[in-house]
């Protein structure tokens, strides 16, 4: 199970199917992802804060990941684009939290 944090402050516990990539099973659930590049990480639609102490469980994201993630005004420590990690069964219980729409 995810559970996700959507920009309303609303709370959604959903569960992803195990090895597809996460930003297209997130825009269903209507939580603020759009994923306006089909996953390409370059519009950064699909921005998500991970639960800093979980972080570490998701792969490293790649130099496309990285430069797209530097450029959004609302970055963290702890951001990521759900268009370029799939869920896991280890990452059960995981909590995400909508970015602002930039």
């Amino acid at each position: 199970m995810l559970i996700i944090h959507d920009r309303k402050g609303g709370r959604v516990e959903f569960e992803p199917a195990p090895g597809k990539p996460l930003m297209p099973q997130l825009r269903h659930q209507k939580v603020g992802i759009i994923g306006l590049c089909n996953g390409n990480a370059v519009c950064g639609s699909c921005h998500v804060y991970v639960d800093k102490e979980r972080l570490d469980q998701l792969p490293e994201p790649d130099e496309f990941e990285l430069e797209r993630i530097e450029e959004l005004p609302d970055r963290r420590d702890n951001s990521r684009l759900t268009c370029q990690f799939e869920y896991t069964p280890e990452l059960d219980g995981i909590e995400i939290t909508v970015a602002p729409r930039s």
